[in-house]
């Protein structure tokens, strides 16, 4: 299994090839190989992103079968099913490497800036639920100044930077497997209009 930092670097490729238009051999031929994954997987990577269709993580990453435990929800929100989640994949394939991904012109980001500028007006109760969630990590940006131009931008970012934190400070499982076994989570985020990943929170120097 990949460490940490050798699984960073291989997103940081696969998304390189990603913007320059080209696809790795190797991601292409792990179709062909489908059925001896079902005997088991070893992804080298944990990503939690946003369900936006414009944002299909394997591809964006250029990862084949296998590559990466992907747990996708409205606006990258982590709540018990994705710690849970995260929490199966490290500790039963040994993946070391746990990205929270979010993105510009995000859905949910938007919804919960609007439902902070115009109370009452959040939607459904279950919009409800992911607006609740993001809206911590975004609350005082409005309130400091609801007519920033790039509000969106920092919103995107802060809701990454909450959603990593939420990973690290509140699984006992997750806090042990990163003080002793080289588990890191590191925030990023794919920008729509060039294809690129921006790695931004937690990232070793």
């Amino acid at each position: 299994m990949l460490s940490a930092p050798e699984a960073l670097q291989q997103l940081k490729d696969g998304n390189a090839r990603f913007t320059s238009g080209m696809r790795s051999l190797d991601a292409m031929m792990k179709q062909a190989h489908r059925a001896e994954l079902a005997d088991g997987q070893a992804p080298f990577a944990v990503i939690i992103g946003c369900s936006d269709s414009r944002v299909p993580v394997e591809i964006v990453f250029d990862q084949g079968l296998g590559d990466l435990f992907v747990i996708r929800v409205a606006g990258n929100v982590v709540s018990n099913t994705q710690i849970g989640s995260v929490e199966f994949a490290a500790e039963t394939f040994g993946t070391r490497l746990v990205v929270v991904m979010g993105h510009s012109c995000c859905g949910a980001i938007s919804a919960t800036l609007d439902a902070l500028k115009s109370p009452g007006n959040a939607g459904s109760r279950g919009l409800l639920s992911i607006v609740n969630r993001i809206r911590p990590a975004v609350e005082e940006l409005v309130q400091n100044d609801p007519d920033d131009e790039s509000l969106h931008h920092h919103a995107v970012r802060a809701n990454v930077r909450m959603a990593a934190q939420t990973l690290r400070a509140s699984s006992p499982i997750l806090e042990r497997l990163i003080l002793e076994d080289g588990l890191l989570v590191v925030g990023a985020e794919y920008s729509l209009e060039t294809g690129e990943v921006d790695f931004f929170d937690g990232v070793p120097e």
